[in-house]
């Protein structure tokens, strides 16, 4: 992935556990595919002493972390020569979340620096590194992308993910087409997609000045449509969020309940530094509100929308478990819960899952921006807010958010 000419990007890696969590291995591996080089910052035992004391936490039963935390300080002072920064530490340590969130605000307070964060497990591999490396490496050499602000031009973008595949044509700030359908073939549902959006928007291929990919299929939809910008969906999806929000400087958090995983992204002026995934169970998705919704005999828009008039205390969901949390549902109803109680319990269910297994492994922000095509259920939002304790934003089009960051990021390419 090493692009235009330049020399490899210098990723300083700040971490704790990587070599007995059997994971540098994965990290290193990583780095190399995307075209970059790690730097281990330098630190001596007197820095790590200091260092330590100036931030005041008592982390002498854990060396490692206290050398970690050295060694973020390094960054921050400018004592490596490095251009981004990846920071990585056992999803198993709360401690260490702590220290990985303050390291990474020390860094981001001095420098301007890219910074990632990454909460591994023992089973990490290096595919499930590769978006956060390659954020960096774009965020480096192609920052100037990610500073739009505004879509000009006539612009398309297709986003190919896991489940769906989704297309939008943009002129000039404003959407002109958009659509979407079930992923089959990479290819062949992408051309399906493209083509309904230029026909909703009027306008033909060979009109469109610039075309941008992302998503799981994105080379290869890239290199089939000689995209014009071919893109990881991290920084899209970042960038876009702010911009369907209307918010161009600050932090952010993104939410994003897909149909079978979920995702948060935490940005800085649209710029992503940390980013987390889950998927373990589809009870944390929007598959469970499709099954709930066929249950009690609606779709799930109308699903969301009885939601707002239940109460989800009436309805207990005892596991989070897809197939447990469904018979719990069904359970109620069978005693004469009422659907809207339902609907509601099955909201909060999704969303309570969504914070258990996402939230503790990033530092939560406001303003919360929530896309997917789960955002346009009601409940889901509605009790998302009432989860973090503050309004989440649900802003235009956050369907489409990954075709409409393509299309935004693109023009630059006009």
């Amino acid at each position: 992935m090493e692009e235009e000419g330049g020399e490899k990007i210098r990723i300083a890696q700040v971490s704790c556990g990587t070599v007995y969590g059997l994971v540098q291995h994965e990290i290193e591996r990583a780095a190399e595919e995307v075209g970059a080089e790690l730097v281990i910052p330098e630190v001596d035992l007197d820095y790590v002493a200091s260092k330590t004391e100036e931030f005041g936490y008592d982390l002498n039963n854990n060396y490692g972390l206290a050398v970690a935390l050295a060694r973020g300080y390094a960054v921050a002072e400018g004592l490596n020569d490095v251009d981004a920064v990846f920071i990585a530490g056992c999803h198993k340590c709360p401690r260490g979340a702590v220290i990985r969130t303050e390291i990474r605000r020390i860094i981001q307070e001095r420098t301007q620096l890219p910074v990632v964060m990454y909460p591994f497990t023992e089973r990490t591999k290096a595919g499930e590194l590769l978006t956060r490396m390659e954020a960096l490496v774009t965020i480096v050499r192609r920052r100037w992308i990610l500073e739009r602000t505004r879509q000009e031009g006539l612009t398309a973008g297709i986003d190919s993910g896991s489940t769906t595949t989704k297309a939008a044509v943009m002129l000039d700030d404003q959407v002109l087409g958009a659509t979407w359908s079930p992923t089959r073939d990479v290819v062949t549902t992408a051309e399906k997609v493209y083509a309904k959006a230029l026909e909703l928007a009027g306008v033909k291929g060979s009109d469109i000045e610039a075309l941008g990919t992302t998503g799981y299929g994105r080379h290869a939809i890239g290199e089939h449509f000689n995209a014009d910008l071919v893109q990881e969906e991290l920084t899209v999806n970042s960038k876009a969020a702010m911009y369907l929000a209307g918010i161009e400087k600050g932090e952010a958090m993104i939410i994003d309940i897909g149909g079978m995983d979920n995702k948060i992204i935490t940005a800085n002026d649209g710029i992503p530094d940390n980013f987390t995934m889950g998927g373990i169970c589809a009870g944390a998705s929007g598959r469970f509100l499709e099954m709930t919704a066929r249950r009690i005999g609606v779709d799930v828009v109308e699903l969301g929308r009885l939601a707002l008039d239940g109460d989800p205390n009436k309805v207990k969901t005892d596991s989070f478990c897809i197939v447990f949390g469904i018979q719990d549902l069904v359970s109620a109803l069978s005693r004469g819960a009422r659907r809207e109680d339902v609907a509601a319990a099955a909201c909060y269910s999704v969303v309570e899952q969504v914070k258990e297994q996402l939230l503790q492994e990033i530092d939560l922000r406001q303003p919360a921006i929530e896309v997917g095509g789960t955002s346009l259920v009601a409940g889901v939002p509605k009790a998302m807010s009432d989860v973090l304790g503050f309004d989440v934003i649900v802003p235009r089009y956050p369907q489409y958010i990954g075709a409409i960051g393509g299309a935004l990021l693109s023009s630059s390419f006009r």
